[in-house]
């Protein structure tokens, strides 16, 4: 069958480190900490009592007050990044066929905050069933993909993906593959996420899968560091415009990169923790080369899943040595989440945008946070601790992992003619 190519020709993000997109490319580049005390809710009886948050967010700076209140917080990022990516494509709306424009988003949980308010105040209340209207509309992880076609008429595929952490990714895949097949010409696809409240902080507590480096949160997240502790959670969105590369070629649209490839696996093994021999991972690092049609060494750049926890990020790296054996060494790998921290179903699309940027930029953004080596990872590995390095990305692949076992990866390439 005689595939499309896929195009990347627009970009929008809101994320801990930067409010949109450039500010989110300077604040990778120049190694910024997101993380922080928590502002949402008194943190101070919990274990963790700092994450990345959206800074000095007001959804009334971007969206008309009535329509914000119908929204969890979670669908507001979506809408903010959807809209910075629609403006930034140069897409006329009047002059694309609609039926084959659609929306495929990810995210892990939908709309948590207004599950924990709604539900604490029926208990807090005498027993009487007052819910408000919009409780489910708000909550529903789809809800998200209805907005955004609403307000751009787009009457395609629209559909959310939910596989934990690796959803944004599991998104932009499942929108690359319609294209390719013919059966679309565009796509809104990217993921949001808005956990950072008392459910979302106390259930990852409960597992243990946080950091609980509560007198230094700029520094909690540290992959790869012999010290690291859990994660950062964070929140925000990032959304990305693919496009069927003639269609944008017919229109003029600038064009970021080429989004080449994708691979989704299961680990089968457990509901939290990685196959320790990153199995799973080097599989669909492995399906994602080959659906590419390129060779190991044809990439340039891995930004990792590398959330900063003691066996993911041992297991993602056992994962690399294995499908890039010598190539390895020359590669250039990185974890953004050490300046973003986790953003869930939203990391897989700002972690795409981070690759897409390198790729255009020949700037890969550091792993930040590194203070000591772990015994565990082969120092000769580039990591890119701690500062940005200029080098020429022909390609960059980004990898994303979910509870449950999901794996995906994506590549991104330089377009040619």
């Amino acid at each position: 069958m005689n595939l499309k190519r896929v195009v990347v020709t627009g970009l929008g993000a809101l994320t801990p480190i930067g409010k949109t997109v450039p500010e989110f490319w300077e604040g990778l580049k120049n190694g910024v900490s997101g993380a922080a005390p928590i502002t949402r809710f008194d943190a101070s009886l919990f274990k963790t009592q700092f994450a990345c948050e959206v800074k000095d967010f007001d959804a009334e700076q971007y969206l008309d007050r009535k329509e914000a209140r119908k929204m969890d917080p979670f669908t507001q990022y979506a809408m903010i990044a959807a809209d910075e990516a629609i403006l930034d494509s140069g897409l006329d709306l009047e002059k694309i066929n609609l039926l084959r424009a659609g929306v495929i988003w990810g995210s892990g949980i939908g709309g948590l905050k207004t599950f924990q308010d709604e539900v604490s105040d029926f208990v807090r209340g005498d027993g009487t069933p007052r819910f408000n209207p919009f409780f489910i509309p708000k909550m529903i992880a789809d809800i998200s993909t209805g907005f955004i076609s609403i307000k751009y008429g787009f009457k395609g595929p629209n559909f959310v993906t939910v596989s934990a952490c690796a959803s944004g990714t599991n998104a932009l895949i499942d929108a690359f593959n319609y294209i390719r097949l013919g059966k679309a010409d565009v796509f809104i696809s990217g993921g949001s996420e808005a956990a950072v409240t008392e459910a979302g902080i106390g259930g990852f507590n409960a597992m243990k899968a946080l950091s609980q480096r509560n007198d230094a949160p700029e520094t909690a997240s540290r992959p790869f560091d012999k010290d690291r502790d859990g994660f950062v959670l964070g929140e925000g969105a990032g959304a990305i415009i693919l496009e069927e590369y003639e269609h944008a070629k017919a229109r003029g649209a600038k064009i970021y990169a080429e989004l080449v490839g994708g691979g989704m696996t299961a680990d089968a093994h457990h509901i939290t923790a990685p196959h320790p021999d990153g199995e799973g991972a080097s599989n669909v690092m492995q399906l994602a080369l080959e659906d590419a049609g390129l060779k190991p060494e044809d990439i340039d750049y891995i930004n990792v899943h590398g959330t900063s926890t003691p066996l993911g990020d041992v297991s993602e790296v056992k994962a690399i040595q294995k499908v890039f054996g010598d190539h390895a060494y020359k590669l250039n790998i990185s974890s953004t989440k050490s300046m973003t921290g986790h953003l869930l179903g939203a990391a897989g699309a700002i972690e795409a945008i981070a690759s897409i940027l390198a790729v255009q930029n020949g700037i890969v953004p550091p792993t930040i946070n590194h203070f000591t080596d772990d015994e565990n990872l082969d120092v000769h590995l580039n990591l890119t601790f701690n500062k940005a390095q200029k080098r020429e990305v022909r390609a960059a692949l980004s990898n994303t992992f979910g509870f449950g076992g999901h794996n995906c990866s994506i590549i991104f390439k330089k377009i040619a003619g």
